[in-house]
């Protein structure tokens, strides 16, 4: 169904209603529009009121910071001494320098010391073009209250530097009586600079009403409203500010609340509304007075009001078009289960149909499976049993040899027996004994080959695996008077594999490597294990033999493969040997050697000691 006609949906009476809502909800705004005024203001004021704490917070403290610094200062004997010794010139250069040095380190604009007459003798910026000494402040309030024996504090514009700071004055006493004063002065710029920042106007006002500190550069030295006579005395009088400067700031006042003011302030011939509020700094006489900008009051609410109308309007309309749009969604999906069902319906039968043949396929695949295992069980079983009658005639002379032996230190002893030669026979008895346990040990390694192997992979120690291999090979290599050159590790090297099948790939490739040195007088074979890799183990066996052809390398581990003479060999030997390393999670390598021969090398993985702690350790026997 398409959008036209889910539109069509939608009926005459649900047209009506969202008209009717949105004139109840003109009606409320139009009648609500002086309280939502009034709330947009207080809200501003609230904002403005906040940022204003934080501001004569920070002014405070920069006062409360420097009002004790004048009077230690004043405690100095270098101060002292300067005025009872102004003629001094060595004691003033000494105070010159401390007072200059003290005003960098608290960062005070001036620090200077006046006598009785207000006659600067010392100051901070006495390098200065512009250097207080010689000048007098008697004219200044914070001069006379020294004098009284109590703090003087002042804030006005500096007669000598033009720069507004405010100034402390601190009595300098000896022997009971104020011989001067101490003056340090500080500006607040600093304070004008970080309010210009925010979006409010700060002020700053006096008891005069005079704006002395303003983030308005314009608004400095403003008035809030007409000089009082007597104010504009004092102003004279202690030469506080430029009287042409002090132009009054017009403005028109409307309360909103207890804390919060709508004003209206013209400057410049541009009017602007302001939502203001005032705290006052009771420690200093000040007040200070921020000024949020209100911007078009009524046009902001109305504004607000109409976009809160078209937002609800919206909402209700997509709400009946939602509806609208369900009702059409709910019937498709009717008509849609109900083709779902009866495809479902349909294929179900096909579907169980395939699972069945998918069971099937999966039985039939895991027997194959099975098959292919234990065929290749049997494969390796055969190999092994090939190497043993290749290897038959020399371990039937290595077992008749013994035999031998013993018949003949049997009867030597039954001959020592006879003569009461005891010593002899006990000896005689002895070797019989040592070649019984030989016979023995051959007999076990020839059992131990045979068995069949299990599956499972584990650590297995290489150097059992190669010398069990070797034992099995001792009868052979005597028979062709061959040698394996192998310089076996001291410490015990691990490696995940199978201890009996392991031993079986070490024999194939000895015994191959014999079959290709054959006809040699004195033939050698290099078996070398390398364990020099972190994560791998190799052991590789070397010949020096003909090598294989190129032909040869490529087919040289596939099954029934061989390059022996025809009854030598079925071509299974290198195939299983690949496997069963393959298994092991190795590789089996061959190449030709440089200097004549091949070289075959299994790359198996490094096991670690500690995994083979719950290993049966071998003892002639492997166990796998």
């Amino acid at each position: 169904m398409n959008l036209r006609k889910r539109l069509q949906s939608i009926s005459v009476s649900d047209f009506g209603l969202v008209s009717m809502i949105l004139a109840i909800l003109l009606t409320i705004s139009v009648l609500g529009l002086p309280l939502t005024e009034r709330i947009f203001l207080e809200r501003t004021g609230a904002e403005g009121r906040a940022t204003l704490r934080l501001a004569v917070a920070s002014l405070q403290a920069t006062i409360d910071r420097f009002e004790p610094l004048p009077a230690l200062i004043a405690e100095r004997p270098l101060v002292a001494a300067a005025l009872g010794n102004p003629q001094s010139a060595s004691t003033i250069a000494a105070l010159n320098s401390s007072l200059e040095r003290t005003a960098q380190e608290l960062g005070a604009s001036d620090i200077y010391v006046m006598d009785r007459e207000g006659l600067t003798i010392a100051t901070s910026n006495h390098a200065l073009e512009r250097s207080f000494l010689g000048r007098s402040f008697t004219f200044r309030p914070y001069f006379t209250e020294a004098l009284d024996g109590v703090l003087g504090r002042f804030f006005a514009l500096g007669t000598t530097s033009g720069q507004r700071g405010y100034y402390f004055g601190a009595p300098v006493w000896s022997e009971g009586r104020v011989i001067g004063v101490v003056a340090l002065k500080f500006t607040l710029d600093g304070f004008e600079a970080a309010w210009r920042r925010s979006q409010s106007d700060i002020l700053v006002v006096d008891q005069a009403g005079v704006v002395f500190m303003a983030s308005r550069q314009g608004w400095q030295l403003r008035t809030m409203g007409e000089l009082a006579t007597e104010d504009r005395a004092q102003i004279v009088r202690t030469r506080q500010y430029p009287l042409d400067r002090l132009l009054p700031l017009r403005q028109v006042r409307e309360e909103i609340a207890t804390d919060y003011a709508l004003v209206r302030i013209d400057d410049g011939g541009f009017g602007a509304y302001y939502v203001t509020s005032t705290i006052a700094m009771e420690a200093v006489g000040w007040r200070a007075v921020i000024l949020t900008p209100a911007g078009p009051r009524a046009l902001s609410a109305l504004m607000l009001f109409v976009a809160t109308v078209v937002v609800l309007g919206l909402l209700i309309m997509q709400l009946i078009q939602r509806r609208a749009r369900l009702r059409a969604d709910q019937e498709a999906q009717r008509q849609l289960q109900d083709l779902l069902e009866r495809r479902v319906a349909e294929r179900t039968t096909d579907l169980d149909r395939a699972n069945a043949n998918l069971r099937k396929e999966i039985e039939e695949r895991k027997g194959a499976e099975q098959r292919l295992r234990k065929t290749q069980t049997e494969l390796v079983q055969a190999g092994k049993l090939a190497a043993l009658g290749q290897m038959s005639a020399a371990l039937s002379h290595e077992i008749n040899q013994p035999l031998a032996a013993v018949k003949t230190y049997a009867e030597n002893a039954g001959t020592f027996l006879d003569r009461d030669r005891l010593p002899e026979a006990r000896e005689n008895v002895s070797r019989i004994s040592k070649l019984a346990d030989r016979m023995a040990a051959i007999s076990a390694h020839l059992r131990n080959f045979a068995r069949r192997p299990q599956d499972d992979v584990g650590p297995v120690e290489v150097q059992q695996s190669i010398d069990d291999a070797l034992a099995l090979m001792q009868a052979r290599l005597k028979e062709t008077k061959g040698s394996v050159i192998y310089d076996r590790p001291a410490e015990p090297v691990w490696v995940y594999g199978g201890q009996l099948r392991l031993q079986q790939v070490i024999v194939n490739l000895l015994s191959n490597a014999l079959d290709a040195v054959e006809g040699q007088r004195a033939p050698k074979i290099e078996l070398v294990l390398d364990d020099q890799d972190v994560d791998r183990v190799r052991i590789v066996v070397r010949d020096e033999g003909d090598g294989f052809d190129e032909d040869a390398l490529a087919q040289l581990f596939d099954p029934f493969f061989t390059t022996k003479a025809p009854g030598k060999g079925l071509g299974l030997g290198l195939s299983i040997s690949y496997n069963i390393v393959e298994d092991f999670g190795g590789r089996l390598h061959a190449r030709n050697r440089e200097d004549g021969g091949a070289e075959f090398s299994v790359d198996l993985r490094r096991a670690e000691a500690a995994d083979a702690e719950d290993q049966v350790p071998s003892s002639g026997i492997a166990a796998e």
